[in-house]
């Protein structure tokens, strides 16, 4: 096979882009709260992540493939940090696994901390009283049980 005719191939089959190619990547520290199965102590800590938002539009050179798969993508996060280190006792733990992927509109509608503690603190000064118990019905008397 000649050189131009594997160029000449190379072109015919082109190949689908990379995923970096759909994203743009921007690194942030979220902070989270975990328990050192050490210690048992729960600490917040500051946690590395990559917030990957796609792009507006495609990049050129894309095929249909492309555009299909395009069109299907959203913003995620991306865990960088696999483990930190206990902030009482000092030995290092690894971060639950379940949580190194988070899609972005999973937690956009959710209520961040703060305002959960002003709903909670709002709610506990109003109306909610414990309900009251009802009252031990008399108990009958009881009878001499005949011997001394």
């Amino acid at each position: 096979m000649t050189r131009d005719a594997a160029r000449q191939l190379s072109y015919d089959f082109a190949m689908s882009l990379d995923e970096r190619a759909f994203f743009t990547d921007r690194q942030e520290s979220r902070p989270g709260k975990y328990t050192c199965p050490k210690c048992h102590r729960t600490n917040e800590y500051s946690v590395r992540w990559v917030r990957r938002v796609k792009k507006d539009r495609l990049p050129p050179g894309a095929d249909d493939g492309d555009k299909a798969r395009f069109a299907k993508l959203r913003d995620y996060l991306l865990r960088l940090d696999e483990d930190v280190v206990c902030k009482t006792c000092g030995k290092k733990f690894e971060i639950p696994s379940q949580h190194s992927l988070i899609f972005a509109d999973q937690f956009e509608g959710l209520p961040n901390d703060e305002e959960l503690e002003r709903e909670i603190n709002a709610a506990a000064e109003g109306t909610l009283e414990p309900p009251e118990k009802p009252a031990n019905p008399a108990s009958p008397p009881r009878r001499p049980s005949g011997w001394k």
